[in-house]
């Protein structure tokens, strides 16, 4: 993950402390003027801002029901192709967005603000019910995403979905992160805000898909350094995610694998013992999969499951994932 790169810039950011204080720079939407509307190929937001759209839609036109998918940090919509061609056959439509300082969306690179991406997601959602009235719409986030879903919906004006599927959600908070890491978050922030970071010599593997991995490596719309306050806003929503969990009161569907290198278990097992309080939420444990489960080589049972659990919610997921002890591999 980006974050930890961090450590790797400790030679650079600790002189920095005697230039002076910086601030983080937050690209945040403009007044709202105009209605919101949803294109085939775009989003435009209430300041006006148009946030690129993909869709995967049944082709005979007669979804069962909707699914609108929040990408991870520094990725984009694209990032939905595969699990969308998937339930689109399944009769199941996905719409999913360039979030602001993503893809192409405005301000690339830049953090926009966590009610930004609150108050968009928010928008979206009604207008693609609006598209399909009388389908259940369900929010599927992956990584940020998931932290996102997982602020909106127990936020005061929550988005007018049925339920929310995490896969491999970013709650990495800073309750859950060595002291180290907090420090030099903070110290980084306050010192070079601008300063961008690359996590290349870390030996980190989020998927067992090496030919789509470097497919993302040749996307030009892939970010991939990254601005120390984009993290620091990353953060602040990882840790908003993390404090919500208990207050979440729809039907959840969490998406984990065994081998995620990037959100680390302590914080999915402090999630899961929050998430178990609510009585709402169905976890699923990949024995295979990794961070970016939905594109993993064994991405078929993720896909699968999601499908089922959206068709009737109160049955096994066909993989079985969800019969394993999730918390019994997160505290061995």
């Amino acid at each position: 993950m980006t974050l930890k790169t961090l450590r790797l810039s400790c030679f650079v950011l600790f002189p920095c402390l005697l230039l002076g204080g910086c601030t983080p720079l937050i690209h945040p939407p403009g007044l709202e003027h105009v209605e919101p509307q949803l294109r085939k190929a775009h989003f435009v937001a209430t300041d006006g801002a148009v946030l690129p759209v993909r869709s995967w839609l049944p082709h005979d036109g007669k979804a069962k029901a909707v699914v609108v998918a929040l990408h991870g940090f520094n990725d984009y919509s694209n990032a939905f192709t595969m699990p969308g061609r998937y339930l689109r056959e399944h009769g199941i439509a996905l719409y999913a967005y360039d979030q602001r300082g993503f893809g192409n969306a405005p301000g690339r690179g830049l953090w926009a603000g966590m009610d930004a991406y609150v108050d968009d997601l928010r928008q979206f959602t009604r207008l693609v019910g609006k598209n399909h009235p009388g389908k259940p719409v369900y929010i599927l986030g992956e990584s940020m995403g998931g932290a996102l879903a997982i602020v909106a919906t127990a936020s005061e004006r929550p988005p007018l979905a049925d339920g929310i599927i995490l896969s491999a959600p970013a709650v990495w908070g800073r309750s859950t992160m060595p002291w180290y890491q907090r420090a030099l978050l903070s110290i980084s922030v306050s010192t070079v805000p601008w300063l961008q970071l690359t996590g290349e010599s870390l030996g980190i593997l989020p998927s067992d898909n090496i030919e789509m991995l470097r497919g993302l490596g040749r996307d030009p719309l892939v970010i991939k350094e990254t601005r120390v306050d984009a993290i620091y806003g990353l953060v602040n929503l990882m840790d908003e995610a993390l404090s919500r969990v208990e207050q979440l009161n729809k039907e959840v569907l969490v998406l984990y694998g065994e081998h995620d290198q990037v959100i680390p278990k302590e914080p999915v097992s402090l999630m899961l013992k929050k998430l178990s309080k609510t009585g709402t939420a169905r976890v699923a444990l990949y024995e295979q999969g990794y961070h970016l489960l939905l594109r993993d080589l064994s991405a078929a049972k993720p896909w699968a499951d999601i499908a089922a659990w959206v068709a009737d919610r109160s049955k096994p997921l066909p993989s079985g994932a969800d019969r394993r002890n999730m918390l019994a591999f997160l505290n061995p």
